[in-house]
């Protein structure tokens, strides 16, 4: 068991981190949003979290 908690760990880490890279902090902070209202069951977080990252990636309209 702690072996599989290590692995996710390490999996989320690695892809926070890919995030962090390719979006900066605002893809951080959309991520953390969409985390948090999921874990929370708060539909008004999770739904800006997603729309930031919906935002980051269709880029700007012009």
């Amino acid at each position: 068991m702690p072996a599989l908690a290590l692995l996710s760990a390490l999996f989320v880490v690695g892809f926070e981190q890919m995030i962090e890279v390719k979006y900066g902090a605002t893809g951080v902070v959309g991520l953390l949003l969409l985390t948090i209202g999921i874990k929370a069951k708060s539909p008004a977080v999770s739904s800006v979290g997603a729309v930031v990252l919906a935002l980051l990636l269709t880029g700007p309209a012009m």
